[in-house]
C-alpha cells in the first residue's frame, strides 16, 4: 500500500497556566521500578473510528490542561553520575511534542494490519519517535503525541510514544483518559495524579539483575514477520471449558483470556520454530509483564511505573507436544508467583535467575528461543475518549519492539476475542506459524 502522509512539524505543548491537582514540586527522584526504563522509548496506537470535530487542535488543547496536572511528564530526566543512583525528574515545564498528520487513505485501510513488507512501515507511520529511536536521550521530550486524520473523515489514530521512565503503561493510560476528560470540558481530572509514593518497597536486587540482563540483549538483526493475530473467543472459551473439566478442576481458578491467549501464542511459535534435530529437553523462555500496584500497595492515582517482568522457562518439547493445560499453568504458576518478587527475603522460588535464563539457547538464534510479550488488558488505554467514544483498537508500533520475538495488546477485539499485534517469527517460520494458529482459529 502506497501511503502518502502529510505531517506537520513538531510543535512543544507546555501546561496551561491553570492551577493543577496536586502540589508542585522541583524534582522527582526516580523509583527502583523506574530507573531500569528511563531511557527507554514504548509506543501505542490508539485507533478511533468515529470523528472528532478538529481532532488535532481539540486533543493538543486539552493536552495542555493535562499537563497542568501531569506536570513532571511535561519535564526532563536528568541522570547524574555512572552507576544511575542519582536519577530523577526536572520538572521545569519545557514541555512535551505534539504532531497534527493527515492521510489520503481510508482509515479502515489503513488499520488492515497484515503479514505484507509494508505493515510494519505502515504502522511506524502513525506516530512520532525519538532520533536514536531504541532509546531516549538526555534533553529529549518525555512525551511525544501524534494525531492522524484520514481522507475519509472518518476516525483518527492516536500515536503516543512515550519515556518508560515517566509512566508505566496503566500510567500512561490514567493519563489520556484525563487528557480525554477535559476535552470534553472537565474541570479537572476525575482521578488525581501522583508520581512521587515514598511508601513503594525497593526491587531485590535479584529482580533488578534479571531486568539487566534483559536489556543487554542484543535485538535480532533479522526481521521478524508482522502479524495482526484475532484468537476468537469461540476458540478461548473451549480453552476455558477444557481447563475447568481436567485434573485442574476444584483446584485452581478458571483459566483467564490472557492466559488462554497466551499459552497459544506460545505453544503455536514454539512448534513453528523448532528444528528436525532438537532436543525436546531444550529450554525456551517467556517473559511476560505485570501490573504489581495492588502487590506493592501504591497510592491511589499513582502513575509511576509499578511493574516487574516475570519469566517461566520450559523444556520446549512440553511447551510444543505436551498436554496444552499444562502450559497453561505454566503461566498460572508464573503469575502467582508475583508477590514473591517484591520480597527481599524470598527465596528466590519466585524469580528464574540469570543462571537459568542464559540456558536458554543463544548461540546463531539471537534471543530467538525468548518470547516477550505485554498484555494492555485493563490498563485504561480502551477507556480513552475525547469526545468521540473510545478506540475501537489499541494496538503497538513496528519500531520499539523488544530484543526478542514479541506481542504486545491482549486486548478485547469487539466481539469477546482476544487481539494482539505480533513479532513472533522470522519470515521462514511464517507459514508454519500461523498453520498452528490456524487449528485455533
Amino acid at each position: 500500500m502506497s501511503l502518502v502522509m502529510r505531517k506537520s512539524s513538531p510543535v512543544v505543548v507546555r501546561p496551561s497556566p491553570e492551577p493543577g491537582t496536586t502540589k508542585r514540586v522541583p524534582t522527582i527522584k526516580l523509583s527502583s521500578f523506574d530507573k531500569g526504563l528511563y531511557n527507554m522509548p514504548t509506543t501505542t496506537l490508539l485507533v478511533f473510528e468515529h470523528p472528532l470535530d478538529n481532532a488535532a487542535e481539540t486533543i493538543r488543547g486539552a493536552l495542555s490542561r493535562a499537563l497542568s496536572h501531569y506536570y513532571p511528564i511535561a519535564g526532563r530526566i536528568v541522570a547524574s553520575g555512572g552507576d544511575n543512583d542519582d536519577v530523577y525528574i526536572d520538572c521545569n515545564d519545557e514541555g512535551v511534542a505534539f504532531v497534527a498528520a493527515s492521510a489520503d487513505h481510508a482509515l479502515k485501510e489503513v488499520t488492515c494490519f497484515d503479514r505484507s513488507p509494508g505493515a510494519r512501515k505502515l504502522l511506524d507511520e502513525l506516530a512520532a519517535y525519538y532520533p536514536a529511536m531504541s532509546s531516549c536521550g538526555a534533553g529529549d521530550p518525555l512525551l511525544l503525541m501524534q494525531v492522524t486524520e484520514f481522507s475519509c473523515g472518518g476516525g483518527f489514530v492516536l500515536g503516543v510514544t512515550w519515556n518508560h521512565g515517566v509512566a508505566d503503561g496503566a500510567g500512561m493510560g490514567q493519563f489520556l483518559r484525563a487528557v480525554g476528560e477535559l476535552a470534553a470540558a472537565a474541570g479537572s481530572p476525575s482521578v488525581a495524579p501522583v508520581r512521587w509514593d515514598p511508601s513503594l518497597p525497593s526491587l531485590p536486587p535479584r529482580v533488578l539483575e534479571a531486568q539487566r540482563h534483559m536489556l543487554s540483549l542484543d535485538p535480532l538483526t533479522d526481521d521478524l514477520a508482522v502479524h495482526d493475530i484475532n484468537i476468537p473467543v469461540e476458540s478461548i472459551n473451549n480453552i476455558k471449558a477444557d481447563f475447568s473439566s481436567s485434573s485442574f478442576h476444584g483446584q485452581q481458578p478458571p483459566c483467564t483470556t490472557f492466559e488462554a491467549a497466551l499459552a497459544v501464542l506460545w505453544r503455536c511459535r514454539t512448534r513453528a520454530i523448532r528444528r528436525p534435530d532438537d532436543d525436546p529437553a531444550t529450554p525456551v523462555m517467556l517473559m511476560f509483564v505485570a501490573d504489581v500496584r495492588r502487590h506493592a500497595g501504591a497510592k491511589g492515582g499513582y502513575y509511576g511505573n509499578c511493574i516487574v517482568e516475570q519469566f517461566v522457562v520450559a523444556e520446549s518439547g512440553v511447551v510444543a507436544d505436551g498436554e496444552f493445560n499444562d502450559v497453561v499453568m505454566a503461566i498460572r504458576r508464573a503469575k502467582d508467583r508475583i508477590p514473591e518478587l517484591l520480597k527481599e527475603d524470598d527465596d528466590g522460588g519466585g524469580v528464574v535467575g540469570v543462571q537459568e535464563m542464559c540456558k536458554v539457547r543463544s548461540y546463531d538464534y539471537g534471543c530467538y528461543d525468548t518470547l516477550t510479550v505485554t498484555s494492555w488488558r485493563n490498563l485504561g488505554f480502551e477507556q480513552v475518549d475525547f469526545g468521540s467514544g473510545r478506540p475501537a483498537r489499541v494496538t503497538g508500533s513496528g519500531k520499539d519492539l523488544p530484543p526478542s520475538p514479541g506481542a504486545v495488546g491482549f486486548t478485547c477485539d469487539g466481539r469477546g476475542g482476544v487481539s494482539v499485534l505480533s513479532a513472533l517469527v522470522r519470515e521462514e517460520h511464517a507459514d508454519a506459524f500461523l498453520a498452528e494458529l490456524a487449528k485455533f482459529t
